[in-house]
């Protein structure tokens, strides 16, 4: 009886069936594979899904069916959804960012995924692709309640697009610098309380024009502000682009993104 191999090679050198071929994937398939993996951790950690889900659904049935804060004329789920999509977007590539990372590199879990064949620059770029996958399903979400409860929006829809991604990259910065200078500890604090507080000041839920003058004045700078005033804009009253909150939302990305890459700590 004869026995054949099929190993590394055969008599002759030649590549075997089941030879090894060490050596990286290709670069997009690591990064999507990447990003697949941190949506799925995202989703399956009920604290995120509190944040990026349940919160911004309670707001905006509890406001749209209770008449508690003065929304001005209309429907208030017509004011209300545009702040709510605003909220979302923070609650994403902010708030919920900024803690899992800050605790992936307290863990040294940046460290070893930075010394891992997928360059720094490419577990960035998951991270964002699964902060945007996971928006596109919370704006799913909460756009489908939004209607049930009566919403009807107008608008431009590359204008809502293009402000929902200067947001996402004006938070997503943020939310990175946070997490990378400070410990895991003060960056579960921090980003609850900015989270927190944006929401109560940040034109969310209560109108800024409900706010002194001088205060007014600051708050409308905010990224969470322009935002949603950008939203408002766009999808409540039919305008066209709001270069105005674009500007801001664009000065806050290019800001958060710089600082991010200057100052951030892989451990």
């Amino acid at each position: 009886m004869t026995t054949t191999t099929t190993g590394a090679t055969d008599a002759t050198g030649a590549a075997g069936a089941y030879a090894p071929k060490p050596g990286a994937a290709p670069l997009g398939r690591m990064i999507a594979a990447q990003a697949a993996l941190e949506t799925k951790m995202l989703l399956r950690n009920g604290e995120q899904l509190l944040l990026t889900v349940i919160i911004p659904t309670l707001l905006l049935v509890l406001f749209s069916a209770v008449d508690v804060v003065d929304t001005g004329t209309g429907a208030s789920v017509d004011f209300l959804a545009p702040g709510i999509l605003a909220l979302a977007v923070m609650s994403t590539a902010f708030t919920g960012q900024a803690i899992a990372t800050g605790f992936e590199r307290r863990y040294g879990v940046l460290k070893r995924l930075a010394a891992s064949p997928l360059p720094r620059w490419g577990l960035m770029t998951a991270k964002t692709l699964s902060v945007l996958v996971t928006e596109v399903l919370q704006i799913a979400l909460l756009t489908l309640i939004a209607f049930a409860l009566g919403w009807s929006p107008h608008g431009n829809p590359a204008a809502v697009l293009l402000l929902l991604l200067l947001g996402t990259a004006a938070f997503s910065g943020l939310g990175l610098l946070m997490a990378g200078t400070l410990k895991a500890e003060a960056t579960l604090a921090a980003a609850n309380l900015v989270f927190l507080l944006l929401l109560v000041g940040g034109g969310v839920i209560v109108p800024l024009d409900r706010f002194p003058d001088a205060a007014q004045s600051v708050l409308g700078l905010l990224p969470i502000s322009a935002l949603a005033d950008g939203l408002r804009d766009v999808l409540k009253d039919g305008a066209g682009t709001p270069w105005g909150d674009l500007g801001v939302l664009a000065v806050w990305a290019v800001a958060g993104l710089a600082a991010a890459g200057r100052f951030f700590r892989w451990e």
